[in-house]
């Protein structure tokens, strides 16, 4: 049998009932990385927090230096809000959402993390027991990677326009035994706290191929899963943001496999008044340290 049909749920059944039931003294944090979501954040933790208190132990939005009503919103639909200054603040923050994640570890307590994107359209109140389930059912499993559709005009098949263009073509080509994962830049997974407290993460879009080349490296295909959680709606990026987003993501990934790939300058274009002029944003792919190494320092 295939590390796919062993490892892949198409229809996870798990009830909140069963994962309270299987969790036992266990405890579960949930995280949604937040940047001027304020549209769409307060939905994502109103379909959570029916779980807090059984499922969930705690439910945390990490602001991202948001200068919206996000952090307003969230709080009033029951999140705890945290913001990035306001974790490990002798680090002054880097932009990224790994680095809101990376934080993230040092402001919960969970046993297991969640983390569930915020810019999501109609969240389904399952994706959270379903990102559970195996992690609780299936032993040496350490992390669980969320599958979807994406009914977006462009975007109607497995992934997303870089999950096609660069992710798969790049796990294609440097390990090949990843080639099962349906989303492997979803940002909806979950993990055990022993698996991401003992990694670096990358600080920013490249923080899911990080994490997931890492559990690979670290467990073998086994510590893998990936869970069906049906539709996923999000806002859509233009190619320019995505080429940034593939930028970081290609140095990560290289970075992984042991091709040395600095933070750099990134040349796009753009047309103005008939002329071509170059557009240039500084590129960060360094990681941040195991959050285990940097709770263990003494603290100034």
């Amino acid at each position: 049998m295939s590390w796919f049909e062993r490892r892949t749920w198409q229809e996870p059944g798990w009830t909140p009932a069963d994962i309270v039931a299987a969790k036992g003294d266990r405890t579960v944090s949930v995280v949604l990385p937040a940047l001027d979501e304020e549209r769409t954040v307060g939905d994502v933790v109103a379909s959570v927090r029916p779980l807090v208190g059984s499922v969930v132990d705690e439910l945390v939005v990490m602001d991202s230096g948001s200068t919206d009503a996000t952090a307003e919103t969230a709080e009033a639909a029951g999140a705890r809000v945290v913001r990035r200054e306001d974790v490990l603040p002798d680090l002054p923050p880097v932009p990224g959402k790994g680095e809101v994640l990376w934080r993230s570890l040092a402001a919960t307590s969970g046993d297991f993390v969640v983390f569930l994107d915020s810019d999501l359209v109609d969240p389904d109140p399952a994706f959270v027991p379903s990102l559970l389930g195996p992690l609780l059912s299936e032993s040496g499993v350490h992390l669980v990677k969320g599958f979807y559709r994406r009914p977006l005009r462009l975007e109607s098949a497995g992934g997303g326009r870089v999950t096609e263009l660069l992710a798969r073509p790049v796990l294609s080509a440097l390990r090949p035994a990843l080639g099962g994962l349906v989303q492997p830049l979803g940002g909806e997974y979950a993990g055990t706290r022993e698996f991401l407290e003992s990694v670096p993460f990358a600080a920013g879009y490249g923080v899911e191929i990080g994490l997931l080349l890492d559990a690979e490296a670290r467990y073998g295909l086994d510590g893998l899963a990936q869970v069906n959680l049906g539709v996923r709606k999000h806002r859509n990026r233009s190619l320019g943001q995505l080429g940034v987003m593939s930028r970081q993501i290609l140095g990560t990934a290289l970075g992984r496999c042991g091709v040395p790939a600095a933070d750099a300058p990134f040349t796009q274009f753009v047309q103005v008044d008939e002329e071509w002029l170059p557009d240039v944003t500084n590129v960060r792919v360094a990681d941040r340290p195991p959050m285990r190494e940097v709770l263990a320092r003494p603290r100034g």
